[in-house]
Formats: structure tokens, C-alpha cells, sequence
């Protein structure tokens, strides 16, 4: 079992190094955005993003997963099994981009942006690129080509991250510099690619893999759909129940919680080649309940130290007085630890959706994330105008008071520490397992 949890967490370091840098990268642009950018923009490129995001699911529709899945089922066959998801998405995604630039003058007019239609088209254009790479970024993830796989996405940041810098502080550019950068910098990837699409890609749909594929694709879709409005419908509920403004700030911290995306992220590139390669070992139940066990152990530790030390983090002041997040922004924190908590439930989803996968039951997957997105939904409804309230109550509070001082706040993360031991949920056999994974000794 050792030797399997090491491989799980090589490729996980692995996938990790390129989803800590790429993702650091990224979020070097949040503080830049929200100290150039006043909330109210901030909260447009968050809900452009939000209908990018959701577009993203519909684009690719379950694809990706289903290549993973019958790539591994039909191992000799892999090639055919490639070129027929990747031929169905292409007919797809010019379909569906014929549909969206047809219709895109009512589109933006139903979303209050008629004056961002330039903006419409570097997002249509980020949209097809990105669908067109997800199956070959799949299959260097399932041929554990885990460092091209890390270059690639690597590259892509430093190249969106440089074009904004470049196109904002030398040429003045508005928000559309961040679409911009995002299109050339998916162009990018879609051309690293290129070499993968053109070995695998044989130009044959063969029927068989094809209703397969659709089957398990379309199946996971409206869970994915599901899953995917538990992430960003706060946006738009956002916008139309308060102002962009509101969404800026709101966005901008809930952008604090990379810390926890990071692990539960790279935890997940890993996770899915490793249970599905994995799924026929003899103490395969055993090995996944250990995996819970650890994820479970690390993500609490990085909730407890975030919690009580964010304020702290996102009020360093850098160059010439800037913050981490920009000082319009500072008194939305309060929100972080909630942000946090749900990445790491999100971790849990990402853990036994295992047996999900390997039954063949996607069936039930809608009906699951289908009520959580109910939930989600119901929640913002309700929550957001009492959270209105709380977000002016607590600025002012904490104007007043600097709340919890330092010290208390070190003394409360050693107890909770005392207390994870002392109660066993971390034992000394979980210790000597992460040492010898680390060690990497037998």
C-alpha cells in the first residue's frame, strides 16, 4: 500500500509544482487587478468569467472523463478511442460557437453588457481553444506525462500573466486586456498540443467507442452542470441582487481561498489517473480510505491556519503601500474561512465520486449534485441580503476593534493541534506513513 500512495503522491507533487506556480501566477494578478481596478469592473470580469466557466462545461460534455475511462477500458485501441471524442467535440464546438455568435446581440443585452462586445468575441474565441485542448491535456495526465503536462500549463500562466502587466501598465488597456492575454495565451497551449492531437488523431469516429462515450458523457453532464452552478452561481445572484461592486469585493476575497484550491486541485489531477489505474488492487478499498484520511488530516491544517490569520495575510502592505487585495477590498475577508470549508467539501466530492466512476453509476451523479446545486441556489437567495448587512456591521467592528491580537491566535492553532492528537485524528501510524511516502523508504 505504501508503494501505491507514493505513486499517488509523485504525481501529485508533480502536478502540484505546476498547479502551485501556475496558479501563484495567477493569483499575482489579483492583487494587481484590485489595486488598479475599482470593484466595479472587478465584479464585470467576474461575471464574464462565471459564463466562461459554465460555457466550458457545456463545450466539452463530459468528454474528457469518458476518454479517461474507455482509454483504459480499450487500451489497444486507445488511438480510435481519442480520435472519435475528439472528432465529436470539434463538430460540437463549431455547432455551438455558430449558435453563440448568431444570438450573441440578445445575449449581451440579457446580461447587461452591450457595451463589452468586443469582449464576447476574445471570450468565444478563449472558449473554443480551451475545449479543443481538454482531451489531449487528458491524455497526458493518463500517459502520466506529467511534466509536459506542467510546462504546458506553466507556460500558458507566465504568458497570460506577462500580456496583462504589459497590456494594462503599458498601454493603458481596460479589462479587455484580461481576455486578451487569456486568448493568446490558450492559443498557446492549443499550438503545444498540437503534436499529441496530431499522433493520436486518425480521423476515425468509430461508432461503438462513439455511443460509449456519449453515454457516459452526456450522463455526467448534467452533473457536472450541477456541480458547476454550486461553483459560480453566487456570481450572477451576486450582481443582480446588489451591484458589480458588491461582486468585486465579494470575488476578490472568495479569490483568497487559492490557498486551499491549490491542494484540493492537484490532489485531483492526481486522484482520478491513480483510483482508475488502481480500482482492481486486492486492498484498493483499503488504499483509497487511507487517501480520505490523509487529504482529510491536511486540509484541516490549512483551514485552521488560514482562518485565523488571513486578515493578517491580506493586510501586508508591499510597494509603496499596496496590499495583497486592494484597500477597497480588505473588509470582505470575513468570508474566507466559509470559501475554504467549501473547497474542502469539494475535496470530499472529489474522493468518492471514485466509486461513482468505477461502477459505471454516473446515473446517480445529477440527482447528487442536482440537490446541492438546489441548495446552493436556495442559500444565495436567502443568505446574500442578511450577508449585506453583516458585510457593513463587521466593517465597522472591526474599524473599531482589531479583534483577536497575534498571540491569541498562535495559542488557538497550538491547541487545535494538542487536540488533534490527543483525540486521534491524526495517529503516529498516519505520521510514519506521510514520512515514509516523503522518504520514500519501504
Amino acid at each position: 500500500m505504501i508503494e501505491k500512495l507514493k505513486e499517488l503522491t509523485k504525481d501529485t507533487a508533480l502536478y502540484g509544482i505546476s498547479t502551485i506556480i501556475g496558479r501563484f501566477l495567477g493569483f499575482i494578478l489579483v492583487p494587481f487587478y484590485t489595486n488598479v481596478f475599482p470593484p466595479d469592473e472587478f465584479g464585470i470580469q467576474s461575471y464574464i468569467y462565471a459564463f466562461l466557466a459554465f460555457a466550458n462545461i457545456v463545450y466539452i460534455y463530459g468528454m474528457d472523463a469518458a476518454f479517461m475511462k474507455y482509454a483504459t477500458s480499450y487500451e489497444s485501441d486507445k488511438s480510435r478511442v481519442y480520435s472519435t471524442g475528439y472528432i465529436s467535440v470539434l463538430i460540437t464546438t463549431i455547432l455551438f460557437s455558430f449558435i453563440l455568435l448568431i444570438s450573441h446581440n440578445w445575449l449581451l443585452a440579457e446580461a447587461a453588457l452591450t457595451n463589452y462586445e468586443d469582449i464576447f468575441h476574445y471570450v468565444l474565441g478563449i472558449l473554443i481553444l480551451d475545449t479543443l485542448t481538454l482531451i489531449p491535456f487528458s491524455d497526458l495526465r493518463l500517459e502520466r506525462k506529467a511534466s509536459r503536462f506542467a510546462i504546458i500549463k506553466i507556460l500558458n500562466i507566465v504568458i497570460n500573466v506577462s500580456l496583462n502587466f504589459i497590456l494594462i501598465l503599458g498601454y493603458d488597456f481596460g479589462i479587455e486586456a484580461i481576455f486578451i492575454s487569456n486568448l493568446i495565451a490558450s492559443a498557446f497551449s492549443f499550438v503545444a498540443l498540437l503534436p499529441n492531437i496530431i499522433q493520436n488523431l486518425n480521423f476515425d469516429l468509430e461508432t461503438k467507442y462513439l455511443k460509449k462515450l456519449l453515454f457516459f458523457g452526456l450522463t455526467y453532464l448534467p452533473a457536472s452542470i450541477a456541480s458547476m452552478v454550486v461553483q459560480i452561481i453566487d456570481v450572477p445572484i451576486m450582481r443582480a441582487m446588489t451591484n458589480e461592486s458588491t461582486l468585486g469585493i465579494y470575488r476578490a476575497n472568495y479569490k483568497l481561498g487559492i490557498f486551499m484550491m491549490l491542494f484540493v486541485a492537484m490532489f485531483n489531477y492526481a486522484w482520478q489517473p491513480f483510483f482508475l489505474t488502481n480500482a482492481k488492487e486486492e486492498k484498493a478499498k483499503e488504499i483509497f480510505s487511507k487517501v480520505f484520511s490523509l487529504f482529510l488530516i491536511f486540509t484541516s491544517f490549512i483551514w485552521i491556519i488560514l482562518s485565523l490569520f488571513i486578515d493578517n495575510i491580506a493586510s501586508i502592505e508591499f510597494f509603496h503601500g499596496r496590499t495583497l487585495i486592494g484597500p477597497q477590498y480588505l473588509h470582505g475577508t470575513f468570508i474566507v474561512p466559509v470559501i475554504l470549508l467549501a473547497y474542502i467539501f469539494h475535496g470530499f466530492y472529489i474522493n468518492f465520486i471514485a466509486g461513482i466512476y468505477l461502477e459505471e453509476k454516473t446515473k446517480y451523479l445529477p440527482a447528487i449534485t442536482g440537490a446541492g446545486a438546489a441548495a446552493n441556489i436556495l442559500s444565495n437567495l436567502i443568505l446574500i441580503p442578511t450577508f449585506i448587512l453583516f458585510i457593513i456591521s463587521v466593517y465597522y467592528l472591526s474599524y473599531y476593534n482589531n479583534s483577536l491580537n497575534l498571540l491569541i491566535k498562535i495559542g488557538l492553532l497550538l491547541l487545535y493541534l494538542l487536540l488533534m492528537f490527543v483525540l486521534k485524528v491524526i495517529r503516529i501510524t498516519d505520521l510514519k506513513i506521510m514520512l515514509n511516502i516523503v522518504l520514500r523508504k519501504k
